[in-house]
């Protein structure tokens, strides 16, 4: 079976109050933290994506390349590795951002050891659903709850990573897990459904 896992939020942690926070003191700058717990880095402060992309281009890319792996993960996407699925690590990363976002990706993995079939990086958010339709993947595992609903109205068996920014939205998802001893559970009660 294929699974596609999303990498951002769900496979890792992405400290963006913090990276960017120390960014903003260190060069000085009149921003403030507008939303603590958001995932998205031109939410967290009220900054224009303009300085999102000056913060990212000026080492701002370590809240990704340095991003610690969600707890289990590596051990979850192995067992099912040597279980016979095949995972396919879908991303929204863009090139504006990561220049090459499937060498980032490769490199973020490869360092931590988590197993991967193939990347498929920029993914327009909301498309990875159909994307999954059009490669015949029935499961997607991904931190973004309005993905996930996309994904199901595609037929999509999504999986909702659950985190500070979503989890007032988890109900909205069928299955979720706010770690990846729950995301498995899932994932495998999805399995017994689909054979």
């Amino acid at each position: 079976m294929r699974i596609a896992v999303d990498i951002d939020d769900t496979l890792n942690i992405v400290d963006r109050v913090g990276k960017a926070g120390a960014y903003i003191e260190r060069k000085n700058l009149d921003f403030h933290l507008a939303s603590e717990f958001s995932n998205k880095f031109e939410e967290v402060y009220d900054w224009a994506p303009e300085d999102v992309l000056e913060f990212i281009r000026d080492g701002g890319i370590v809240a990704f390349t340095d991003a610690e792996v969600r707890r289990n993960a590596r051990e979850v996407l192995t067992k099912w590795r040597e279980e016979g699925h095949r995972i396919v690590i879908l991303t929204s990363r863009q090139e504006e951002w990561f220049v090459n976002p499937e060498k980032v990706a490769r490199d973020w993995l490869e360092k931590r050891r988590i197993p991967y079939d193939e990347i498929v990086a920029e993914i327009p958010y909301g498309e990875k659903g159909a994307y999954c339709r059009e490669h015949e993947i029935p499961i997607l595992i991904d931190d973004e709850v309005d993905t996930c609903l996309k994904a199901q109205e595609e037929g999509i068996r999504a999986v909702l990573a659950v985190g500070k920014h979503n989890i007032h939205r988890a109900k909205e998802i069928r299955y979720g897990g706010a770690n990846w001893k729950q995301i498995d559970a899932a994932v495998r009660h999805i399995l017994s459904l689909i054979g």
